[in-house]
């Protein structure tokens, strides 16, 4: 198997590193910034050297993981002498390939594998990555190579095409941070009337869960429920009124979001474009 390094050894870094190893591949350099971050990975991972600097990680690896924060990538590319033919992937959502450039000039392929998943902690990812997607970007044979490595993760995999790449990121903020937002201000919503956060979050969580069950088990649009889904735009009148006189900072929020939420009722055909038109008027912003 592919000898595999990480030049970094943080969240991301640590969970791929513990969760390859566990399936066989021999991950068997790392290094830090932080050396007590490196040790730790080190410790968990059998057979894995602490080596100084990514120099040294570059001279043991045939696949070398670059899972350093985003603003390091481009300067750890450029500072590394690469080897022709290596492999030098990073692990960033927002960048593509062309902050690897450095590397390719150098003779190393080069690519992008990017976990789709929340990492709240390091032992939190080792538990989430497997079974997550994994959005690539390389050419042959690395390509091949990474999704290999998806597949060996129990994931699936999506290939990126040039400029993609932002785009994509955008919508994984959308799914997890903005969702995290969110429930914020519905807890914000619920101290309005008294309920601290932490019984508001145990009460909305059932919700929640079961917003996710039928996104996954009904899909769209039929998962869509609520007022928008049914075009009832009484309830919605309330809502406009009530957030405009306790809480006026999320009515262009609410409003926005309703908005959004019109082409779905529509397609789950609840509502008819007369009523959909009438909700519009009632959203304007």
């Amino acid at each position: 198997m592919v000898k595999i390094g990480f030049i970094g050894a943080g969240t991301t870094g640590t969970a791929l590193a513990v969760r390859l190893s566990q399936k066989g591949y021999p991950v068997l350099a790392v290094s830090s910034r932080s050396l007590v971050s490196a040790q730790r990975l080190a410790q968990i991972v059998p057979n894995c050297e602490v080596y100084e600097s990514a120099e040294a990680v570059d001279d043991v690896s045939e696949l070398v993981f670059i899972t350093t924060p985003d603003d390091l990538i481009a300067r750890i590319a450029g500072e590394t002498q690469w080897h022709a033919g290596q492999n030098v992937v990073h692990c960033s959502g927002a960048h593509s390939l062309d902050i690897l450039e450095p590397a390719r000039k150098l003779g190393a392929n080069v690519g992008s594998f990017h976990p789709l998943q929340t990492f709240a902690g390091i032992n939190q990812a080792i538990d989430n990555l497997p079974g997550s997607a994994f959005a690539l970007e390389a050419e042959e044979p690395l390509l091949s190579m990474l999704k290999e490595l998806a597949c060996v993760l129990d994931g699936s995999w999506a290939e990126l095409k040039p400029g993609d790449k932002a785009l994509y990121h955008a919508a994984a903020v959308f799914v997890s941070n903005y969702l995290v937002t969110l429930v914020k201000l519905a807890l914000d919503l619920w101290q309005e009337f008294g309920v601290p956060p932490e019984e508001a979050t145990k009460a909305l969580l059932p919700l929640l869960k079961g917003t996710v069950n039928n996104i996954e088990n009904i899909g769209f649009p039929n998962c869509l429920t609520g007022p928008v889904a049914r075009g009832d735009l009484g309830t919605i009148s309330k809502h406009l009124s009530v957030l405009n006189n306790r809480n006026s900072s999320l009515l262009s929020t609410y409003k926005e979001l309703g908005l959004q939420a019109i082409p779905i009722a529509l397609a789950k055909g609840k509502v008819d474009e007369k009523r959909a038109e009438e909700l519009r008027i009632l959203l304007k912003i």
